[in-house]
């Protein structure tokens, strides 16, 4: 009887909601410091002080969970495959991980200090309404790493499947060839999409050991498939004699665009990165991320590097999906292998899924509907658009097109992490009024909510780049000269480019009203109010609210707390 009225509630639930918007709404939350007409969720409020519990070993173990997974893999064998060298392709992401890892450290600064998720940090540079827009292209770029890591893992289910059933590869097609995938694949990706959906509704807290457990899976299957590979090759060449199949300009032109592929791939952590240093326990440890990155990242890519050179000795060609190679090996110990290294890709690429890009990407729901939309609806909902709608098997098919994916996301994401992370440091200079960023009428509203400053260096930072990415996804344009070129080194450009117009912008045309002399913390708890008023009194000076004014403000949002 326990279980029919739980089916009837269901029942009448789905029946409400499918004939009411009403039914929709989210019981209403308090916030610290957002006006009491303001709709908004305890998500988005500033982390009190008994959940910062993060240490720079936390951020070690976040950095295993979401560095290891099949697209950090496939980046650096891409570059060889496209025509450079193992010495090249170690180069380009190494050197890619250190021009990701500063804008991730200062950007991570802001979470570790001001301890707000992304959408609220955004405020104090965009604005109260123009944050939005920052947090949509952040939506947007995280839907499009689910999607296509879902459609990823799918081919390491086909390694696990094909490896007890060999004659699952031989499934009848059904599916006419324009929409892009065979019924077989179709198959994997449906089975994989309903292993996952469930584990996505986990709260990541509760999967501690399976995050450690990935680390260990994927470690240890990188290590034996490289050693593996390396065997194999060793009685039939030398898989270190590589020449590069382009030349002069071409060539380095085409190692800077890689550099900046490797760069991208990390595009969207370096810009959302205080939704978890916002945790931090201390300010300085989220630091250590700038050398954890590039470490983690170095060693899947020299494993990769490695097995996708073997992989030529032996089979003649490079093959820069691990699933693929994984494919080729036949007989008991072969399918064994096979069997392990898709096991090992399964756990990997739900791991990164869950860490960090479907709980990325319901956070921004959360705070663009915070009336309907909470963390839990917000994953069902990315997972049904990034699993399905945006049809992920169109989006990559070879290293090309996954090489101009990555750097395709990044040119959008640049200008986004040059704004935070110069408003942050160069304009505001560390001080910022924490509880401000929650009032739409404070501070940070500017111009009906617009920073025009920010918007300014989108756009100059992302116009110039546009032209370059037509010209990489249709080489039929036939477009030529130096702002093609300027594709080439992308996120370099879109970033420091956005934080030379943002300051500058700033110094010419200072947007006093959003200065203040120091920063104005937002933990304002009960037994502290005293403390924040005599940082108040301190305030008076150019650029900022009158005192009195200040004093008010502090005691309503004593009266809140």
């Amino acid at each position: 009887m326990t279980l029919r009225n739980r089916f009837d509630r269901i029942g009448a639930d789905i029946k409400a909601k499918a004939t009411s918007r009403s039914a929709w709404v989210l019981p209403k939350e308090s916030s610290s410091f957002a006006p009491p007409d303001t709709w908004t969720n305890k998500d988005n409020d500033v982390t009190p002080p008994e959940r910062r519990t993060w240490t720079a070993f936390t951020i070690l173990g976040f950095w295993f969970s979401d560095a290891l997974n099949m697209q950090g893999w496939e980046a650096p064998s891409s570059i060889i495959a496209v025509g450079l060298t193992w010495r090249e392709a170690i180069l380009c992401n190494c050197l890619g991980m250190i021009i990701v890892a500063i804008p991730l450290m200062f950007n991570g600064a802001i979470g570790a200090n001001l301890h707000v998720p992304y959408p609220v940090a955004a405020r104090s540079g965009f604005g109260f309404n123009f944050a939005k827009f920052a947090v949509v292209v952040r939506f947007v770029t995280a839907l499009f790493w689910h999607s296509i890591q879902t459609f990823s893992g799918s081919f390491a289910l086909t390694n696990c499947i094909s490896a007890i059933w060999p004659s699952y590869l031989n499934m009848p097609n059904h599916i006419p060839e324009s929409v892009g995938l065979t019924t077989q694949q179709m198959v994997s990706h449906v089975l994989f999409w309903c292993i996952q959906f469930p584990i996505l509704m986990i709260p990541p807290h509760k999967l501690r050991w399976f995050f450690i457990f990935k680390a260990i899976v994927v470690m240890a299957s990188c290590i034996g498939v490289a050693a593996g590979m390396v065997k194999y090759a060793s009685s039939n060449g030398d898989i270190w004699a590589q020449e590069p199949r382009v030349h002069g300009s071409q060539r380095a032109w085409l190692i800077m665009t890689c550099m900046m592929s490797s760069a991208g791939g990390w595009a969207t952590m370096a810009t959302n990165i205080p939704d978890f240093t916002r945790y931090m326990e201390g300010k300085k440890g989220q630091f250590w991320q700038g050398l954890f990155l590039p470490v983690i990242s170095t060693f899947l890519a020299v494993m990769s590097i490695v097995a996708t050179s073997a992989g030529k000795v032996v089979y003649g060609e490079y093959i820069w999906d691990p699933t693929a190679l994984a494919a080729m090996w036949t007989g008991p110990k072969g399918r064994t292998a096979r069997f392990f290294v898709g096991f090992a890709w399964v756990i990997g690429q739900i791991g990164t899924n869950l860490s960090a890009n479907v709980i990325t990407a319901a956070n921004d729901l959360t705070s663009l509907f915070p009336k309907y939309i909470n963390i839990r609806r917000g994953a069902i909902i990315v997972t049904i658009i990034g699993g399905w709608i945006m049809q992920p098997w169109k989006i990559i098919n070879s290293a090309a097109s996954l090489l101009t994916f990555m750097a395709g996301l990044a040119i959008f994401l640049a200008p986004v992490a040059g704004v935070l992370a110069s408003d942050y440091w160069l304009v505001k200079r560390r001080k910022v009024d924490v509880p401000g960023l929650y009032d739409p009428h404070g501070r940070y509203e500017y111009w009906h909510g617009l920073n025009w400053r920010a918007l300014v260096a989108f756009i100059v930072s992302l116009g110039p780049n546009l032209p370059g990415l037509a010209n990489s996804v249709s080489p039929s344009l036939g477009l030529t000269g130096g702002i093609v070129h300027l594709w080439d080194v992308n996120y370099l450009y879109g970033f420091y480019v956005a934080v030379f117009v943002y300051v500058s912008l700033s110094l010419i045309f200072p947007a006093k009203e959003s200065f203040v002399p120091e920063m104005i913390s937002g933990d304002i708890w009960p037994g502290t109010v005293d403390a924040e008023s005599d940082i108040i009194e301190g305030i008076g000076g150019e650029g900022s609210l009158d005192t009195s004014d200040e004093k008010k403000q502090v005691e309503v949002e004593s009266e809140k707390v």
